[in-house]
């Protein structure tokens, strides 16, 4: 018979896994519950012969209980300790980046988390308990560094999301204080290139006004950044998107700046010719 205590102190945890090997079918296997010196203890007995099987069963329940509750406490401790300069509403919002980059990784099943999977196992075959704090926090030091390069990851992301945030406004207290220079321009946009017209219909010539240009942007939105810095000169009093494909980030970019000055148009003449264009070059 094979027998495995896990040791912790946390009634959360404690109830949680209870339950879970309540509901988890798994045949020859018995548990109690006890307290010892200073931990509360469960302790799995399992009678049959399949012990690596049985070492999986528990190591699944392990790793369980380090996501559902170790986790978000982790990523917070890296936070804290390397990153302590933010605030904590800036913290929160790293955290949620946190979480979403490591919902997109278990999309692609990455490798790094399968290392615990790895290393529980091999811990519960070479030994018959655990204190569950002790094992985490020195045995699985591979997911530690696994956590500590998301929590980097995040940071570069929000890091470059406030600074494109405080760009956008920058720009946006730019327009409103200035006189519009031409009453409507209009902006075709397919395959991610622009094409500026103004209110005859004449092309807009990006380059004669990129010289002249009020905010040459230190962030690259797109390569459609000449259209946008001469939009950023002419300060047009509205701004007519003619959108032969979908919206991207370029598009974005420009309603965040220039708000209620732009509509956007899929329908109109212009639209109709451009999306021929688009069609005869396609069969080319």
């Amino acid at each position: 018979m094979k027998s495995f205590c896990i040791k912790t102190n946390n009634t959360n945890i404690l109830d949680y896994l209870l339950e879970r090997i309540k509901a988890i079918d798994f045949e020859n296997l018995v548990y109690s519950q006890n307290e010892f010196k200073v931990y509360q203890n469960v302790i799995v007995h399992y009678r049959g012969d399949q012990d690596t099987k049985f070492a999986e069963f528990l190591s699944n329940l392990i790793e369980e209980i380090v996501f559902k509750f170790y986790e978000e406490k982790i990523i917070k401790q890296l936070l804290n300790y390397n990153y302590f300069y933010f605030d904590e509403f800036e913290k929160t919002k790293i955290l949620d980046n946190c979480k979403q980059m490591i919902e997109e990784e278990k999309k692609t099943k990455m490798q790094d988390k399968k290392i615990i999977k790895k290393e529980i196992v091999q811990y519960i075959l070479e030994h018959n308990s655990m204190v569950l704090d002790g094992f985490i926090y020195f045995r699985l030091q591979k997911y530690f560094s696994y956590l500590d390069k998301i929590v980097d990851g995040s940071v570069n992301q929000f890091v470059i999301e406030k600074e494109y945030t405080e760009f956008i406004s920058l720009l946006r207290i730019y327009v409103e204080s200035r006189m519009p220079e031409y009453e409507l321009l209009h902006l075709i946009y397919y395959n991610g290139e622009s094409i500026l017209l103004d209110d005859d219909k004449n092309v807009v010539s990006v380059s004669d006004n990129i010289y002249n240009a009020k905010y040459l942007s230190d962030i690259s939105f797109s390569s459609n950044d000449f259209a946008l810095n001469t939009l950023l000169t002419l300060l047009p009093a509205k701004i007519e998107i003619h959108l032969i494909d979908e919206e991207d980030e370029f598009i974005n970019t420009i309603k965040l700046i220039f708000e209620d000055k732009v509509s956007i148009c899929k329908e109109c003449n212009i639209c109709k010719t451009y999306r021929l264009l688009k069609s005869v070059k396609a069969t080319k």
